[in-house]
């Protein structure tokens, strides 16, 4: 006997109306510009950065800072999860990374999740990658997901869903600024 994953499951999922109406994201990018930003370049084991794996800004949203928001996010990743990939106990694990990708800013290809559970002590099972700007406002930085041929493009206040162990890539940004906004909803491990 083979056993099959339900049909109804899926391990990627766009959002078929607006998380977020263009005044929200704008209010979103409002807040996220405030904060403190870091710049999210990934190192090695001794400390040295690589910008050829990943360059781009980032902050993060406190949830006391956006509280509307944070009930958004926790609504829409209950419902996709229970609709789509029916990952047991999930939660939002952290807070959202407030990310902006300007000329030639990216980030290669990437899981979500671990591969050393001893550093996570919840597993990432779910990402949520919201886009606040609008299109019109950069070229390029296109979402990849598994293969350079599942090439994504979101409108302004729409989300994917993803399960966070799928790879993934931004490609580099040409022109102007994208800013998205990641949250992962986490768990107990995986069965």
């Amino acid at each position: 006997m083979i056993f099959t994953e339900p049909k109804w499951k899926s391990y990627i999922v766009t959002s078929d109306r607006p998380v977020f109406s263009p005044a929200q994201c704008e209010d979103i990018i409002r807040v996220g510009k405030s904060l403190p930003r870091i710049d999210a370049r990934t190192g090695d084991k001794k400390g040295k950065k690589n910008y050829k794996v990943r360059r781009t800004d980032i902050a993060w949203i406190p949830f006391d800072k956006m509280r509307d928001m944070y009930r958004t996010l926790e609504t829409w990743g209950t419902k996709v999860n229970n609709n789509h990939f029916g990952f047991d106990g999930i939660q939002i694990g952290e807070m959202a990374q407030f990310t902006q990708y300007s000329q030639k800013h990216h980030y290669d290809w990437h899981s979500d999740s671990s591969y050393n559970m001893e550093t996570q002590p919840s597993v990432r099972k779910l990402t949520m990658v919201t886009m606040l700007s609008n299109p019109k406002d950069f070229k390029g930085g296109e979402l990849q997901i598994i293969d350079n041929k599942q090439t994504l493009s979101l409108k302004q206040g729409y989300a994917i869903f993803f399960a966070s162990f799928i790879a993934h890539r931004v490609l580099p940004i040409k022109k102007g600024t994208r800013i998205s906004m990641p949250i992962w909803f986490t768990g107990p491990p995986l069965k």
